[in-house]
């Protein structure tokens, strides 16, 4: 007999997640988290009660441990993941055939309005990194030369451009330079020239064209469209410089002359890139997004609290962390809200919960679309199961601030930016607002990278980190297997954003990932 097949994490669970594959007749005994204060005797003896497994139940999979009438909740993490559909019997699988969000209580979660200002304490042994420290103070940890495009249709001499410096020998005598690349985009006309769909895309450009692991940019327009180039830099507050230039398809001579020109701005541009060097930084600046796809059962066990480890040490050193992808807190807004430093924070949250409701809601779908057919089969069941295991990423810090889609980050420490859950375009506005490391967490493996920003791939256990090892770094694993705690992977994966932002290459860099994630988001009709 085995007993630790199961994993029950709080006292006040009503399910335990499968460490293993589970067969009918099988006995188990889900080991608990101790309750704050009970005597371990009790404890103890709670874990000896024997659950009888009814049916198979896959790994990652969830098994009631106790009887849950229809009508209950259901209970994950301390918190409701969903109601029973019908009368659950322990020993059962629990899943989205069982466990659905229809009546759902009104306050399923933790109401609270407190707020909380507890400010990081900051080591003694100060770290640093090494990175690119720009003309204006900011600092890079990748040296690119970016070619940027105001509009879809200057996207193929964007790429052609950047095709020009794609052989490593052309940039060979360019050591400090990692690469030309060409971000291209679906929109910039066929819009209103105002509104948030105008407003997102310009606070993304400008993102992109001032962010500091460029260390020069190209930026090419048709000439026609709605985002025109001149009026994106004069509201930028931008001109043509030794490290920035810009021109029109249509004020160049088409498409031939625009390569050809292209192609010579960016020869002068590589002698004033491949001037900059690494120096020594401290960890505030840095600004560390945080990700998660392809999540699975073990998501909010392993990976996404190990990050949130690091986050919480890259804090602790005047660090930056950007979470994001507001459909995924959804359910779990309540943790957020309650660290939020004040009330102003807590209802900038609670606005963008309410947008996102009406918006879903005019375009005929709910936020439980999520999770998607992968989460399913990892054992995710409702997004309030999801949003509570990734909202762990965000570590425990006090939420500073809560910010628009590619809005550039005002205050330090951790905040939220608003964005889909689709990762490519939740990507797209971390690094506008300033990110410049990424962490992705994934349980049923990703394929992702994203230039010009290092991404760093943690898987939450080991068989898919085994099956994809070319692809992810760190695996998050080794805590459900017993081999390491929390604190020590949270610590690894620290040590680990000092060295990649210090130049140490990641999976996805050196697979050539990041030339194709560019992806921001599309508000609004396209006419």
């Amino acid at each position: 007999m085995k007993v630790n097949k199961t994993l029950r994490l709080d006292s006040a669970d009503n399910v335990a997640v499968a460490l293993t594959d589970l067969q009918p007749g099988e006995l188990v005994s889900p080991p608990k988290a101790p309750t704050q204060g009970a005597h371990p005797e009790a404890e103890s003896a709670a874990s000896a009660i024997m659950l009888e497994i009814r049916e198979q139940i896959p790994m990652m999979h969830k098994v009631a441990v106790t009887a849950i009438s229809q009508g209950d909740t259901i209970t994950k993490f301390g918190q409701v993941i969903g109601v029973a559909a019908v009368d659950i019997l322990p020993g059962s699988h629990v899943h989205y055939h069982n466990c659905v969000l229809e009546g759902l209580p009104a306050n399923f979660g933790s109401s609270t309005d407190a707020v909380m200002a507890k400010v990081p304490t900051t080591p003694a042994n100060q770290r640093f990194f090494r990175g690119f420290r720009r003309a204006n103070g900011r600092v890079g940890t990748r040296n690119f030369i970016g070619i940027l495009t105001s509009v879809n249709c200057s996207a193929t001499v964007a790429k052609q451009i950047a095709a020009a410096f794609s052989h490593p020998a052309v940039l060979q005598d360019y050591p400090n330079v990692d690469g030309v690349i060409a971000l291209t985009h679906e929109s910039g006309c066929g819009m209103r020239a105002a509104g948030e769909g105008f407003d997102a895309l310009t606070r993304t450009l400008e993102g992109y064209v001032t962010h500091p692991n460029f260390g020069g940019v190209l930026m090419v327009g048709l000439g026609c469209e709605t985002m025109q180039v001149q009026g994106f830099l004069s509201r930028a507050g931008l001109q043509d410089s030794a490290t920035f230039s810009s021109f029109n398809i249509q004020e160049v001579g088409g498409t031939r002359a625009a390569i050809e020109k292209g192609v010579e701005r960016v020869k002068t541009l590589l002698t004033a890139v491949n001037a900059q060097s690494r120096q020594q930084c401290p960890l505030a600046e840095l600004t560390l997004a945080v990700q998660c796809g392809g999540s699975d059962g073990f998501s909010g066990i392993t990976a996404n609290p190990a990050l949130g480890v690091a986050a919480d040490l890259l804090v602790q050193h005047g660090g930056n962390v950007i979470y994001s992808e507001t459909p995924e807190i959804f359910g779990a807004e309540h943790l957020l809200k309650a660290r939020a430093v004040n009330a102003d924070v807590a209802a900038k949250l609670s606005e963008r919960i309410d947008w996102w409701q009406a918006y879903t809601r005019a375009n005929g779908f709910e936020l439980n679309n999520n999770p998607s057919p992968g989460n399913k089969a990892g054992g995710l069941s409702t997004i309030l199961e999801k949003s509570l295991g990734a909202q762990a990423k965000g570590g425990t810090s006090p939420l500073t601030d809560v910010l628009l889609y590619a809005e550039q980050r005002k205050t330090r420490g951790l905040v939220f930016m608003d964005s889909p859950g689709y990762d490519p375009v939740s990507v797209t506005g971390q690094v506008a607002s300033g990110a410049n490391i990424i962490g992705f967490t994934t349980g049923r493996g990703s394929a992702f990278g994203f230039k010009p920003v290092p991404c760093f791939k943690l898987s939450s256990n080991t068989r898919v980190y085994d099956f994809m090892k070319d692809d992810i770094d760190i695996n998050c694993g080794t805590i459900i297997d017993g081999e390491q705690t929390l604190t020590e992977v949270g610590a690894e994966i620290f040590e680990a954003i000092i060295a990649i932002a210090s130049g140490e290459q990641t999976k996805s860099e050196t697979l050539g990932y990041g030339d194709s994630e560019f992806c921001p988001w599309k508000i609004g009709a396209v006419v």
